[in-house]
């Protein structure tokens, strides 16, 4: 198969590109994602509306890696950090990449990186920049699967990297 590429679009954060046939998303940064349990066993979770899927979404913290002006060559794990603080008002005193994935591998080359966020210290409240609306939950590890199942019930969307986050984090023997 041909890596042939034209470009349809180029935005801000998103370019569509025909490549082989195919029409895609591709992805200017990388996705910093961020698996973060605070010394509670609390698993660090945001709550923010998503234009794209029109309604609120539970998820892990995350964010663009270089998407900020000054800050376009900034260092996976350095990003990851940030956007923890940004987001939930937690600062870790280690991060570490897990794995990087495909976010959704038939319409975008976007590709999620995992870090591992360990080592928490609360430093404030959370919410995300000037820009974002976000309520921040920390929810305990024996109580997550019946507060993802009552969120879902109220009409919220689960991002599936939850659930990803869980099983990273379950137990092994």
């Amino acid at each position: 198969m041909s890596d042939q590429s034209s470009l349809l679009y180029d935005g801000r954060y998103l370019r569509l590109v025909e490549r082989s046939g195919w029409e895609l998303v591709s992805r200017h940064h990388r996705v910093a994602v961020l698996v973060a349990w605070t010394p509670a066993d609390e698993l660090l979770l945001v709550e923010q509306f998503r234009i794209p899927v029109n309604r609120r979404t539970i998820e892990l913290p995350a964010g663009l890696v270089g998407d900020e002006a000054g800050r376009q060559d900034e260092p996976l794990l350095e990003a990851a950090r940030r956007e923890l603080e940004e987001e939930t008002g937690w600062r870790a005193g280690r991060v570490e990449e897990i794995m990087a994935c495909p976010t959704s591998a038939g319409m975008t080359d976007e590709m999620a990186v995992f870090v591992q966020a360990s080592a928490l210290e609360q430093v404030g409240e959370g919410g995300g920049g000037d820009s974002e609306d976000i309520t921040v939950h920390a929810v305990g590890r024996d109580d997550i699967d019946a507060w993802l199942s009552a969120r879902y019930k109220a009409g919220l969307a689960i991002d599936p990297k939850v659930y990803t986050a869980l099983y990273w984090s379950r137990p092994r023997d």
